[in-house]
């Protein structure tokens, strides 16, 4: 996947500046798809010379003119052959595995605290996703929100990144509580000895 077809896949719900976009990939496409703002300012120009969306200038008097961006036909014609083709497997790839693979031979106290903070970490992004999760239904329970909502594509992306950060946040305490036992029974044996 191309960050293009996150960007357009992103610019479904309507016309965002690049601002807008910036935010929106922080709220619900970075679960899935990490970008800068940056990198997301340089889409969207090479975008918009592909004929993939379409940008107008918007006036303002009292801050400077923004440009908003939308999915062009192109645009869409782009999204369909890529919901089409064949999706490679995903893996994971994550510096703290390495170190948790490498622990046995390593001192583990930080490699715990990384776990400790990971877990954290999880455990606010679940919070945020719940939330989420709860605005994009509205009043609706799931199972009618997800047989009637009109778009439900970020919903389902969401209800991924909740599922991932529920089993990162649960991975790490497990690991981290499995080092700090093995990390006691070491001392009391180096003590006993």
């Amino acid at each position: 996947m191309a960050l293009k077809h996150a960007v357009l896949a992103a610019l479904l719900d309507g016309e965002y500046s690049g601002y807008q976009l910036a935010k929106a990939f922080d709220v619900g496409v970075a679960n899935f798809w990490h970008a800068l703002p940056q990198q997301l300012y340089a889409e969207l120009t090479r975008l918009e010379a592909a004929g993939l969306v379409g940008g107008r200038q918007v006036v303002q008097e009292t801050r400077p003119n923004k440009r908003l961006f939308h999915v062009t036909d192109e645009g869409l014609a782009e999204l369909e052959r890529f919901a089409a083709a064949t999706s490679k497997p995903s893996f994971i790839r994550d510096d703290l595995l390495v170190k948790v693979q490498a622990v046995d031979r390593v001192d583990a106290a930080p490699v715990i605290e990384q776990l400790d903070e990971r877990a954290r970490t999880a455990a606010a992004k679940v919070e945020i996703f719940e939330k989420l999760l709860a605005r994009l239904r509205g009043e609706r329970d799931e199972s009618e929100f997800l047989a009637h909502g009109v778009r439900i594509g970020p919903y389902l992306t969401c209800l991924r990144g909740l599922a991932f950060e529920r089993e990162t946040r649960d991975w790490c305490e497990r690991i981290a509580g499995v080092l700090r036992e093995r990390s006691a029974v070491c001392r009391q044996h180096r003590g006993g000895a």
